[in-house]
């Protein structure tokens, strides 16, 4: 779990972002390390709304580290609009914003099965990251996709699975909000799970992923997989035990 920051599932529509340090600098370091245009996953967020929970603060900020947290939170491609659990001082700055103060029952006091934790590390690659977006999927039970997936290309089956019968190229993304089916090498990045179904899987008859994820907790290339996984038919999924982790087991074909 972040010393920074966690986010959590809101009733509303929205993000919830759970503050857990004072240091400003750090938080905002953390945030664009893993969501800013250079960071690991610039696209995960879609300028989602979000509202800022200071239930953890113990010190009141000031109008500076406000705004210094907003431009970070844009920078992510989120849209900061609303403020819990701060001080008065602290909600008439945030007003100034046009934040809006927000009620305790909006955010859950207990994160459900689904809600997902971002780990920040200074001094390791490896984050997980899990969030939940609140909103109306619809479409086709499964996606069949016959065509290889180029560089650039972005795939995203809504609501559905996702079956692959051609190469993910490196650079390629394919995203699902259920499970991901690949017949042919997985080289790009894969992304199952992505409104929050923690029990989607990834398959591939040949896994050499740049980046997996399911429901949003992830690992990229820079930890190389082990030797019976790399390369060869395997699955992927997260643990049961509550802490959720990627898990890789090979496939018999």
């Amino acid at each position: 779990m972040s010393d920074s920051f966690e986010i959590k599932s809101a009733q509303l529509p929205v993000i919830a972002l759970l503050l857990k340090t004072d240091d400003v600098a750090t938080l905002c370091e953390a945030l664009l390390q893993s969501y800013g245009s250079s960071g690991e996953n610039p696209d995960f967020f879609d300028d989602d709304a979000v509202v800022v929970d200071c239930s953890k603060l113990t010190s009141n900020w000031l109008t500076k580290d406000l705004l210094a947290l907003q431009q970070a939170l844009l920078a992510c491609h989120l849209k900061p609009i609303g403020i819990r659990a701060a001080t008065q001082p602290l909600v008439q700055q945030a007003r100034s914003l046009g934040w809006f103060p927000v009620a305790q029952d909006v955010i859950r006091a207990k994160p459900s099965a689904e809600t997902r934790q971002v780990v920040a590390r200074p001094t390791e690659v490896i984050k997980e990251v899990v969030r939940e977006v609140v909103r109306e999927v619809a479409g086709p039970a499964t996606l069949l996709v016959d065509k290889p997936v180029r560089s650039g290309q972005k795939i995203y089956a809504r609501g559905a699975d996702l079956v692959l019968l051609a190469m993910v190229n490196a650079g390629g993304e394919v995203v699902a909000d259920g499970n991901i089916h690949v017949y042919a090498p997985l080289r790009g990045k894969a992304m199952a799970g992505a409104s929050g179904n923690t029990t989607a899987r990834i398959f591939s008859t040949c896994l050499e992923p740049e980046l997996i994820s399911i429901a949003g907790v992830y690992r990229t290339s820079e930890n190389a997989l082990p030797k019976d996984i790399q390369g060869q038919a395997a699955q992927v999924r997260l643990s049961t035990d509550g802490q959720e982790k990627l898990l890789f087991e090979a496939l018999s074909c």
